[in-house]
């Protein structure tokens, strides 16, 4: 071989060497875009007042913890037990209701309208079926929804009265989005102290141990198949309900009066 074509040989691998790297750092730009759009996103929705975009799936595969057994809670319901239902079973219609516990907008709407919707399941207007996703922790950063739904899953192993409970004291406990105050366990536990014999050993034990941990990532798993595109998402009977009206949740008075619209 030609010292010419040995030249050319080494001058064309160098030219590839030198693509790739190019290529490479176009992507790590790409990437770290990507990443501070998200997160941008994610406040400027807050600052416009509108539901929380889902993006994806929260990532919890990563997590040590939710990557051990599988334990699904006592009185899950729905497909693989990553639905709580509450209220009557027999009841003539269905609430879905769609949150992350991190996102505000879910809190704005249990905080101002929760006490009206949960009155119309003790009723048997409806049941509620809730459907729970942690996609704000990949939008935010930190592991506070899922976290807070392991917790939750512990609740609801002792009880679907104790889990709506403890779901409605995180709302009303709720930090600042952009903090990760309910990725601490022993956060969890105190507020936990606000539900009435809620803190068994076994629930403290399943907190500390993230022993419904791997549930929560297929709970999420499961809303990551569903149509919804943000948070909250409340359906009856599969019809969408206007919860949510540039960032101000609906009155206990237009909920009630939408409720009635679809079942007559």
């Amino acid at each position: 071989m030609s010292n010419t074509r040995k030249t050319d040989k080494k001058t064309t691998a160098t030219e590839r060497m030198h693509a790739a790297r190019a290529q490479a750092e176009r992507s790590g730009r790409m990437r770290r875009r990507v990443v501070v759009g998200a997160a941008c996103a994610a406040v400027l929705a807050l600052a416009a007042g509108v539901a929380f975009a889902v993006g994806g799936s929260s990532g919890s595969s990563s997590d040590a913890a939710a990557n051990g057994p599988l334990v699904v809670p006592a009185n899950a319901t729905g497909n693989n037990g990553t639905v709580i239902t509450y209220g009557k079973a027999d009841a003539p219609h269905t609430l879905e209701v769609y949150e992350d516990f991190r996102c505000p907008f879910c809190e704005q709407l249990e905080t101002t309208t929760g006490k009206t919707v949960q009155q119309l399941a003790d009723n048997g207007t409806y049941k509620i079926e809730y459907h729970l996703a942690t996609f704000l922790d990949k939008n935010l950063g930190g592991k506070g929804s899922r976290t807070a739904l392991a917790a939750a899953g512990a609740a609801l192993n002792e009880g679907v009265d104790k889990f709506k409970q403890f779901h409605d004291v995180l709302y009303a406990n709720q930090p600042d989005e952009r903090s990760d105050a309910f990725g601490d366990v022993n956060h969890l536990l105190d507020l936990a102290g606000q539900v009435p014999g809620l803190k068994t050993d076994a629930f403290v034990k399943a907190v500390q141990d993230g022993t419904y941990a791997p549930w929560a990532a297929k709970v999420n798993e499961e809303f990551d198949k569903s149509d919804v595109t943000g948070t909250p998402t409340v359906k009856l009977d599969g019809k969408k309900l206007d919860v949510l009206s540039s960032g101000k949740a609906a009155s206990p008075e237009q909920f009630t009066a939408m409720i009635k619209q679809v079942t007559g």
